[in-house]
């Protein structure tokens, strides 16, 4: 057991945030927390790394438990390179490497100097517990696969971006190993490649996990439990994400059964109180209907709580359809910068767009990805000799994954007003409300919205729009489940033509027809959703319905007999020789790791990127091999 929560009750004034949270994190769970932003997600944290107290209630903590808590905001050290950061997490280890290597000169020159000896023994029995030797191998194979190889280990921290500041953060806190590790969206800032190594990391982690995420994706493949924080109260579900909203739902429907049945009881045992109890022949009999209410009443089923409303999204209502070519493009290139500081990002692109198409452009951070979408909509200069032609009839929107573009000192209402001067204030007020901006939320300036209510603006401003062409710039980010459930419904039914620029895996898998890949400089194309991307980038066919196999006909016991002494000399022969495999392939990992480990991978980081995937590679196959080999030994 890593820690326990009994009864935990906590409130700010007079405002409860929650009451009667139990719960326990044991040593190899795998927890996603859930809940709308404010439901008192981040308190909860707090509380179970000992920032905050509880004000009722009791938290027992393990002998053996250590925490490390990747906050949204990072905390690294200011002045470190992103080197000397990581080694930071070992300076224990650097320390008794020091001592070891003056221990050995010592002794050398005085090699019967009593107590060198036996305290070289020492030191050198709690470097190898702490792995000293593979310290190296680790920092680089973590920033390798965080994605921080291209940059070069040193790098200053202050010259790193707050998104590269936070990847940089989870990757000391792996380092760390501690026997907690807690994630506050850890998938923010991260490219497909660097969330799917984290993943994989995380898979294999030997701690337990407790993560706050919006990635719908991320808590379906990682997590065998849920924590859903609502109305101040904690319930844990089993399963992933999907196998969570599946049983919230059977719950509701259960507990509204239950409720009304109740409600049906107590309605026909009052009906015959009303009519009995004047009645002096069935008054006992009324009486005694009378006290059944009362023990109802007293016990009453649980009437399942209203879930928060998300915002209405409706995307459907545009007046007139454009011509059956949306779009096309030919040879464009996409480009950033000025002057000598100008660098393409794409060259030359064509691309062409069918009215009902639903493309998401993907890729990896500055691919390119935004730029061409400005590019396409005219927002960026095209280079002279590229040709973008929209149809006849297009109406588009365009959603800006930043919020440069509203002006901060407008209030929300009147940030409508800009894009539609001619509405009255009920249909933008009625829009509004849907979005979840209600009352005097509409009197707010924009500078003091949260990331999630300035999203829901944006798409306040696109709903009312009425386009039949959408441009969505990663529509999904700052949105919390709930509003990104009711968004990709939204898209899914929407019958006119979508481009979108996003990193959910989850919508990435329900809504687009195509993909468009930016790799390498160049722009490729794919048919179908993300999991039929994945299936075509990795050469795996379509998976196929097994067959049972044919019945074979009863053997005779001469037959049988010979047929499992060849059985069994094929099985020792396997033995042996998958016995070989894992001795040759942890010869491979050992040497792998030594190239990983020496400096010229660490100057070269391409190299690193080619060595660290190697060594994933091996592993995995060394596992195999290991498995097979203990299936073969029994």
């Amino acid at each position: 057991m890593q820690i326990a929560l009994e009864n935990i009750g906590k409130s700010f004034g007079s405002d409860l945030i929650f009451r009667g949270v139990n719960a326990r994190v044991e040593d190899q769970d795998r927890i996603g927390l859930v809940g709308i932003n404010g439901a008192g997600k981040t308190t909860l944290l707090n509380i179970i790394t000992g920032g905050l107290e509880p004000d009722e209630g009791t938290v027992t903590r393990g002998s053996s438990l250590s925490i490390g808590y990747q906050r949204q905001n990072a905390g690294l050290q200011k002045g470190n390179t992103i080197l000397e950061e990581m080694r930071s997490v070992f300076a224990d280890v650097y320390a008794m490497e020091e001592e070891l290597q003056a221990l050995r000169e010592e002794m050398s020159k005085n090699p019967k100097a009593p107590g060198l000896e036996d305290r070289y023994k020492e030191v050198e029995d709690a470097f190898l517990a702490r792995d000293g030797y593979q310290v190296q191998v680790k920092i680089n194979t973590v920033l390798t696969g965080m994605g921080f190889a291209e940059h070069g280990f040193g790098k200053s921290i202050d010259k790193l971006s707050g998104g590269e500041q936070t990847r940089l953060a989870i990757a000391k806190l792996l380092l760390e190993q501690p026997s907690l590790l807690i994630l506050d969206e850890p998938t923010n800032h991260l490219d497909f490649k660097t969330l799917g190594w984290l993943e994989d990391y995380l898979s294999a982690y030997k701690g337990a996990l407790l993560v706050v995420s919006h990635d719908r994706y991320f808590l379906d493949r990682l997590c065998g439990k849920i924590w859903e924080m609502e109305y101040g109260e904690l319930t844990v579900f089993p399963g992933n994400y999907t196998r969570y909203i599946q049983l919230r739902d059977e719950r509701n429907i259960r507990q509204q059964k239950l409720y009304e049945a109740q409600q049906a009881e107590i309605a026909k045992l009052q009906e015959y109180v009303d009519k009995n109890l004047v009645r002096a022949s069935t008054t006992k009999m009324a009486q005694s209907r009378r006290r059944m209410i009362e023990r109802l009443e007293a016990e009453p089923a649980e009437k399942p709580k209203a879930r928060m409303k998300p915002p209405i999204i409706h995307l459907n209502e545009y007046a007139a359809e454009p011509v059956k070519d949306v779009l096309l493009a030919e040879s464009l290139d996409v480009a950033v910068g000025e002057g000598e500081k100008r660098r393409t990002l794409l060259s030359g692109v064509d691309l062409a767009v069918a009215r009902g198409d639903k493309i998401a452009v993907i890729g990896g951070n500055g691919t390119g990805k935004s730029t061409l979408l400005k590019c396409l909509l005219g927002k960026l200069p095209a280079n002279p000799g590229a040709r973008i032609t929209w149809g006849r009839g297009v109406r588009s929107s365009y959603y800006d994954q930043g919020s440069d573009h509203l002006d901060s000192s407008l209030t929300v209402l009147d940030t409508l007003w800009e894009y539609y001067p001619r509405s009255y204030e009920t249909p933008l007020r009625n829009m509004l409300g849907a979005m979840g901006l209600k009352g005097e939320d509409v009197f707010k300036r924009v500078s003091q919205l949260s990331g999630g209510e300035k999203a829901r603006l944006k798409l306040a401003v696109i709903c009312l729009a009425k386009s039949n062409v959408l441009i969505l710039d990663e529509p999904t980010n700052h949105l919390d489940l709930a509003t990104k459930e009711v968004l990709e419904a939204a898209l899914q039914e929407f019958t006119g033509t979508l481009i979108m620029v996003s990193h959910d895996r989850y919508l990435l898998d329900r809504v687009p027809t195509r993909i468009w890949e930016l790799e390498g400089g160049q722009l490729r194309q794919y048919k179908g959703r993300y999991t039929d991307y994945l299936r075509t980038v990795s050469g795996k066919p379509e998976p196929k319905t097994e067959e049972k196999p044919e019945k074979k006909p009863e053997q005779s016991g001469y037959s049988k007999g010979k047929e499992q002494r060849r059985a069994d000399a094929q099985r020792r022969r396997e033995y042996a020789e998958t016995e070989k495999l894992v001795a040759q392939l942890e010869a491979e990992v050992w040497s792998l790791e030594q190239q990983i480990a020496s400096p010229e991978a660490a100057a070269d980081y391409l190299l690193l990127q080619d060595l660290c995937a190697q060594v994933e590679e091996k592993r995995d196959a060394l596992s195999r091999a290991e498995d097979r080999w203990l299936e073969l030994s029994e």
